[in-house]
Formats: structure tokens, C-alpha cells, sequence
């Protein structure tokens, strides 16, 4: 039976998602069902928070999600946190909550996904066009959201 992923990249603005299929298959692509993006509200960042928390969990749970993949945070070596980084990293902490009461979820990092599949970096798989024709179908897939699929793919046999 196909498996109903969603992976989620975060910033300080908002989540970038993307809803695939996985099927049984490991040979045919993965069918990318949606991808879209959940704007933080303008505004009082609590409130802000709450409703993007429903929104995720309304989401995973209507859609009938199997699993969330969250792109997680990265050491920045040498940098102090900055400001953006800091509220990246709440509007993570919100998603992942909300995703966990419904199903669940694992942090993948870029890091990780660039060890544990294939022989490239994370950043040229996702530049390549011809590899995303080969392993993907279904809606259209915006460049932007391709590092969220690379979760998806990573950890397809999981």
C-alpha cells in the first residue's frame, strides 16, 4: 500500500510543504500530490503560531498523512544566532508539534540526507532537473521545494 509523506522546510515566515505519495514500488517515482506554503500571519507571533499550528494539524490529519519529515536546524559554525534563525527554529518547534499529534514525525538534516543517499551533495541533486523528471510525477514541483521532497526520497525505504 503507497505511503502519504509530507515534507516541511521552515522559516522565519512561514513553512514551505509538500504533500507526496510514495508507492509500493520503489522503482516508479514518487507522486507529488501538493506543494505549497503556510505564510505566518502578520502580527502578534503567539497568535500567529497558534493558527499556523491548527493549519498544520487540520492538514496532516484531513489529508490522512502517514509521516512528516521536518528539515532540521543546522550548526552554523563560528556564527552567534541570529534574530531570523531564532524564530526559524520556533516556527519549526510549532510544526512539529502540531504534526506530532497526528502522526509521526522525524527531524532530517541536509547533512544526513547527503551520507545516506546516493553518491552527491544534497544541493546537486536538487539542481538537477533530469533526476527530478526521473523521480517524480504528479503536480508540478517548484525549485524552492525540491530540498523538502530530498527528505521524502532519503527516506523512502524507511
Amino acid at each position: 500500500m503507497s505511503e502519504r509523506v509530507l515534507g516541511l522546510t521552515t522559516s522565519k515566515d512561514g513553512v514551505l510543504y509538500v504533500d507526496v505519495e510514495i508507492p509500493d514500488n520503489e522503482n516508479e517515482p514518487l507522486t507529488i500530490l501538493e506543494d505549497g506554503n503556510w505564510k505566518l500571519q502578520k502580527g502578534d507571533r503567539s497568535n500567529a503560531y497558534q493558527v499556523l499550528h491548527q493549519q498544520c494539524s487540520d492538514y496532516v490529519q484531513e489529508a490522512n498523512v502517514d509521516r512528516v519529515l521536518v528539515k532540521a536546524s543546522a550548526v552554523m559554525g563560528g556564527m552567534s544566532a541570529k534574530l531570523g534563525l531564532l524564530q526559524a527554529a520556533e516556527v519549526r518547534g510549532v510544526i512539529i508539534a502540531a504534526s506530532a499529534s497526528t502522526c509521526p514525525v522525524k527531524q532530517v538534516s541536509k547533512a544526513v540526507v547527503s551520507r545516506v543517499y546516493g553518491d552527491r551533495k544534497v544541493d546537486d541533486y536538487i539542481n538537477d532537473d533530469a533526476f527530478w523528471k526521473k523521480n517524480t510525477s504528479g503536480t508540478s514541483l517548484r525549485k524552492m521545494s525540491r530540498e523538502a521532497v530530498m527528505l521524502v526520497i532519503a527516506s523512502r525505504n524507511e
